[in-house]
């Protein structure tokens, strides 16, 4: 269980989550790399919330470095997980009514 505190002064907690999805990676041929953030150390999971919301939580590998959590709009998860190489069927619902506004 991680919690966040967000910018608009609510809490997250990834426990709470009705759905979660952990980025891919695609191997470089030296290092894995993520297809959310386009490199090795920067990592996200996209998670929605009890209430529908959806949001990315931030984790980095630099030493010093704070994970973090922020709200994204439906079409920004909805690019995330088309980036991130998700099929359809594992795309809600919701989400998948937008794609066409999304991706050309």
């Amino acid at each position: 269980m991680v919690r966040y505190k967000m910018d608009s002064g609510g809490i997250v907690d990834t426990e709470n989550a009705t759905a979660s999805w952990k980025e891919k990676q695609r191997h470089n041929g030296n290092n894995w790399i993520s297809l959310a953030t386009g490199s090795q150390w920067e990592h996200e999971t996209l998670y929605r919330s009890r209430k529908g919301r959806y949001w990315k939580e931030h984790r980095s590998q630099y030493q010093g470095s704070t994970p973090f959590a922020e709200w994204v709009s439906n079409r920004d998860a909805l690019a995330w997980l088309l980036v991130c190489e998700y099929d359809n069927d594992e795309i809600p619902e919701e989400l998948q009514k937008i794609e066409e506004e999304v991706s050309e």
